[in-house]
């Protein structure tokens, strides 16, 4: 019988829970504000790991998310040193932090096609009213003609 998921995928989810927690409870510095990590990604062999986070309460400007990850990079010896006491590995992966922009990206196209939905609705309703002035005109021409 077939596994549904491969080892590297069941490791990078568990990973992805701790990493969130210690991240939460254990670094503490302001200039990283809320994260989220939101993707694990492992190497083959497990022994690396790039962690794909997002901010909440820091400037949305690069040079404030590249603080932020320069932060968690050099945290990342301590929270490997906390991973592999929560998890049973024989070699706890390197780690690296990215940040994760597809949330943002995702948002824009969100934006995006709002905007063209709400344009698209606003000239349906001209036209529809145009039509419907033109009805009208014709209804009442043929009212005065009997």
């Amino acid at each position: 019988m077939a596994r549904e998921f491969k080892r590297t995928d069941r490791v990078a989810e568990q990973m992805q829970r701790e990493m969130a927690q210690i991240i939460q409870m254990e670094v503490r510095d302001p200039r990283i504000g809320m994260v989220t990590v939101s993707a694990v990604d492992m190497s083959r062999d497990l022994r690396y790991a790039t962690v794909f986070v997002t901010f909440l309460g820091i400037g949305e400007d690069e040079k404030s998310i590249k603080d932020a990850i320069k932060v968690l990079n050099n945290a990342a010896s301590y929270v490997r040193v906390l991973i592999g006491k929560r998890m049973k590995m024989r070699v706890v992966p390197e780690i690296k932090f990215e940040f994760d922009g597809s949330i943002a990206r995702g948002s824009e196209l969100s934006a995006l096609i709002k905007d063209a939905r709400d344009k698209d609705s606003e000239d349906s309703n001209i036209d529809t009213d145009i039509n419907t002035e033109s009805n009208d005109s014709h209804v009442n021409d043929g009212s005065a003609e009997d």
